[in-house]
């Protein structure tokens, strides 16, 4: 691949998306947009059933991805060690800086961009990194910023559910009838350009006034993913093609669900939301830097 060509397919990569956001962001602008049930009903059936949908197809093993899951694994949970003593040198709360240095993008910007960027063939991979992200920032993530959480509210999550299930069809190698798995697969396909507007939505929020702290923690987050991403390839290395779905997955901005759960236990809210909303900004030089090395 030349020099051009791999310039024009990063761009084919991250612009479809930044389209997307950007049309959401110029909506909320034009007119007043509460995105609050939407998201609801995304993160309560659309992203279950996406979830859902790729694990229970007859081409999904998760045992073949087990080094993935441990790599991922690694890697949020190592960025927040990295990023814990810079909070105590900054005097932020570590509550307020690690789960956004932690818990990435991997379904907003992630699952998409892998898949533009590597094909339809990477979508088990890019679900089996927001899975793994997802589960780690529902169980160690609520803990860390309410330790009171119950593994009754945890395991009752409409996406924990869809996993399970899948996971239930995956090692069964059961098939749904075709009848009742195209409208699930259906419902899937609504989440990803659904949780790209709504981020675009919430780009209205940014709030200017720790815009320091958000663009640090915009540097430190892929900063962070980068690190543990390579110590652990020289620790227990996969093979070259995961390898590069880890170095984007890595390199991925806060989510944004880190702003909503620090708004649910009122967490400083205003500077996770700086955080978020800064961080996926920065991600718009970042994520073409990776992009370029890995393709």
């Amino acid at each position: 691949m030349d020099h051009a060509e791999l310039l024009s397919r990063t761009f084919d990569t991250v612009f479809p998306l930044v389209f997307i956001v950007l049309l959401g962001f110029i909506y909320a602008r034009w007119r007043a947009t509460d995105m609050t049930i939407a998201n609801r009903i995304n993160m309560d059936v659309f992203v279950p059933a996406l979830i859902f949908s790729v694990m229970a197809s007859g081409s999904f093993h998760v045992t073949q991805y087990k080094g993935l899951i441990i790599a991922a694994a690694v890697i949020v949970l190592g960025s927040g060690l990295l990023a814990w003593p810079i909070a105590k040198l900054m005097g932020v709360s570590s509550k307020t800086l690690l789960p956004p240095m932690m818990f990435n993008n991997s379904g907003n910007l992630g699952i998409p961009l892998m898949v533009l960027a590597f094909g339809e063939s990477a979508l088990p991979i890019a679900v089996v990194l927001f899975l793994t992200e997802n589960l780690l920032h529902f169980t160690v993530g609520m803990y860390l910023i309410n330790p009171k959480t119950k593994l009754k509210s945890i395991l009752t999550m409409p996406m924990v559910l869809a996993t399970m299930l899948g996971l239930i069809f995956s090692f069964s190698e059961s098939q749904l009838p075709v009848a009742l798995f195209v409208p699930i697969e259906m419902l899937g396909q609504v989440s990803i350009p659904l949780m790209l507007f709504a981020l675009g939505v919430r780009m209205m929020d940014v709030d200017m006034k720790n815009w320091k702290l958000g663009l640090f923690a915009g540097i430190l987050c892929p900063l962070s993913g980068l690190i543990m991403a390579i110590v652990w390839q020289m620790v227990w290395p996969v093979s070259q093609e995961h390898f590069a779905y880890l170095l984007v997955f890595a390199c991925l901005p806060p989510a944004v669900l880190n702003y909503i759960v620090s708004e649910l236990f009122q967490q400083e809210p205003n500077k996770v939301a700086s955080m978020v909303l800064i961080g996926n900004l920065v991600s718009l030089v970042t994520l073409p830097c990776i992009l370029l090395y890995v393709l």
